[in-house]
């Protein structure tokens, strides 16, 4: 029991999530039992793609509910009674949401091929004789070290805390979303990849199709070997606009370890019943005219949406057990913070269910409120939840910390229990080891291995492919995952000796022991030649100047294709941003490797896209120097 002092309106409403730590200001907190559950996302996008649906109702025979629906509640009528039903039912509630709030978001295409490197991604989709492609930017982590990293994938830019995500040792994805779903567009001629594909007047949002872009950035990763970007550990953030996105999008794809939307607003985390009631926020009929984000059938809720069979709480259910931060400000009205609170209630009650209350965490009780702002109060917790999450170190504590101006009362929204639901068949046993592993087809950058497959009681799901450099001596790291029986592995240093082992997984999520050990040496690569980096002062100001651009030109013989190009700010000097490029700053040093569409040089070729920003002491004339480019 969580008592709270001086918080009349809350009461017992907020004391029902046992399951997390809960702290509101003027309140006692309450540790949670299960902190330390940490369940590993599924190694599918849609892990609930083989379960038998009811037919779902037709929108003019739903009835009016104003609470919350019950999310064990089964469309038969049914109550979810063990953990292991929630699949089903979360397939059940995907469905219902896709059918009346985002549109369907379609499965992987029958084609998706791209490229990962350490500065972007490219991914190319065809499907029913469409093709489209986009782009995604990569930034390592700043602490360095040799991979495969986990990453987050940051939608639009906007008000993500980029250098904290790096800075916990995972790598940034930037991707635009508008490349694949634009905004500004009609209903009836959406633009984007995704419409190039499914048809310009497609029922789905946009906010589903960018979720759909970012499930076709991990086929990408999963397909590359792994030796630079882990598939198994993928977290999506946004704000604002791009906060609804990467809500959509951790709810939608089963892979996703770590979802964390900022100030998603209406049509985001806010629990749509609870909208039209809360003051100031913004009306559900303004969210779906501002942009198509939600669905072309939502149109029929937005006057009502207590017709609605599923609403948000439920989605923050698709996303359990795995790790969910949603943050959010009580300051800006408009920003619907009350109602994100209730939905992050009820949510939590399924993750409580699920035995997992430690993987949720709601916050927004801040200081600052600046719209997208980036805030100390969230730096923390970001980064207790990407070492728990992404790279599976420490166990923090999910929390609930709810600004008393914006705090919903849960016990107003539902009519239903939260049910004790029984453990699922226990299994420990771990598969055998895999045996037989080879290497065959070895380039100066590649090489292939297979193995004689695992057998487990239950079944094997899959392997992790480890791997070392050097003859002796080097600690294996996951490089990548497989289904089958082989493995690609890719992106390896020209001339290098490499060892590598294999392991196997089984439903439960037991490891079998490591294969025999494979050892391969890349064949010797060639000379790619030299390059030079020339800056151009674009325009300058007491405090500050623009670079643009930084040419960068092939001085060799050969064709590059890549790029790195290291410079010294002076003494005072702060870059304050770039583009086209990946950059990592050490003190003064900086260091820039080509994005993905800038890096192939012909000899004598040159790009001038990259440039930067940067600051300086009032009167400080200077300008970076010691540009070295290879």
């Amino acid at each position: 029991m969580i008592i709270y002092s001086g918080r009349s309106r809350l009461r017992a409403a907020v004391a029902v999530l046992a399951a997390a730590t809960i702290a509101i200001p003027g309140a006692v907190r309450a540790a949670s039992a299960d902190a330390g559950v940490r369940l590993a996302a599924a190694g599918v996008e849609d892990d609930g793609a083989g379960c038998a649906v009811p037919g779902l109702p037709d929108a003019g025979s739903l009835p009016t509910v104003s609470r919350l629906p019950d999310p064990f509640t089964k469309l038969d009528g049914t109550r979810v009674t063990a953990r292991s039903d929630w699949r089903c039912r979360r397939q059940e509630i995907r469905k219902l949401a896709e059918k009346f709030v985002y549109g369907e978001k379609p499965p992987k295409p029958s084609s998706v091929t791209g490229t990962v490197t350490s500065s972007g991604i490219t991914v190319n989709v065809s499907h029913n004789g469409r093709s489209a492609s986009f782009s995604a930017g990569v930034q390592l982590p700043t602490g360095g070290g040799s991979g495969p990293f986990p990453a987050v994938v940051v939608l639009g830019g906007l008000g993500a805390d980029t250098a904290t995500i790096r800075a916990a040792g995972a790598a940034v994805i930037s991707y635009d979303p508008l490349a694949v779903g634009r905004e500004g567009t009609s209903r009836s001629n959406k633009q984007g990849a995704f419409y190039t594909l499914y048809g310009a007047t497609s029922g789905t949002g946009i906010l589903a199709a960018w979720a759909w872009g970012v499930s076709r950035i991990i086929d990408v990763i999963e397909q590359s070997g792994g030796s630079i970007l882990r598939a198994d550990a993928t977290g999506v953030t946004g704000c604002s606009r791009y906060g609804k996105g990467a809500f959509v999008t951790g709810a939608f794809d089963q892979r996703i370890t770590l979802t964390m939307p900022v100030e998603s607003g209406s049509g985001g985390v806010a629990a749509l019943r609870a909208i039209p009631g809360e003051s100031g926020a913004q009306p559900l009929s303004s969210a779906y005219s501002e942009q198509p984000w939600l669905g072309d059938a939502f149109g029929s809720f937005t006057g009502g949406p207590a017709r609605l069979p599923v609403d948000t709480h439920e989605v923050v259910g698709m996303i359990a057990p795995r790790g969910l931060f949603i943050m959010d400000n009580p300051h800006i009205d408009w920003l619907a913070a009350r109602s994100a609170s209730v939905a992050a209630l009820g949510g939590a009650e399924i993750y409580k269910a699920l035995g997992a209350g430690g993987n949720l965490t709601y916050w927004s009780d801040v200081q600052d409120g600046t719209h997208c702002a980036t805030r100390p109060e969230w730096r923390t917790p970001m980064q207790q939840y990407i070492q728990k999450f992404l790279l599976n170190t420490g166990a923090s504590t999910g929390t609930m910390r709810i600004a008393a101006s914006k705090s919903g009362n849960l016990a107003e929204w539902r009519d239903w229990t939260t049910p004790a639901l029984g453990d699922p068949t226990s299994d420990t046993s771990p598969p055998t080891a895999p045996s037989g592993l080879a290497a065959s087809a070895t380039t100066s950058t590649g090489t292939t291995l297979t193995w004689t497959a695992a057998t487990d009681d239950t079944g094997v799901t899959g392997y992790d492919v480890l791997r070392a450099p050097g003859a002796s001596g080097s600690t294996f790291a996951q490089a990548g995952t497989s289904a089958t029986t082989s493995f690609s592995d890719t992106g390896l240093t020209p001339g290098t000796t490499y060892r590598y082992q294999v392991r196997a997984r089984d439903a439960a999520g037991n490891i079998s022991p490591v294969s025999n050990t494979a050892q391969v040496t890349t064949q010797p690569g060639s000379a790619t030649g030299g390059c030079t980096a020339v800056p151009t002062v674009q325009t300058q100001w007491a405090t500050g100047y623009v670079i643009q651009p930084l040419t960068i030109t092939n001085t060799g013989s050969s064709a590059m294709t890549g790029w790195t190009v290291t410079f010294t700010l002076p003494a005072g000097h702060t870059l304050t941003g770039s583009w086209n490029g990946a950059v990592t700053v050490s003190g003064q040093t900086v260091t820039v490797r080509n994005a993905a569409h800038n890096g192939a040089l012909a000899p004598g070729a040159a790009t001038a896209t990259f440039g930067f920003q940067a600051t300086r002491p009032n009167g400080d004339t200077a300008y970076p120097s010691g540009y070295r480019c290879s």
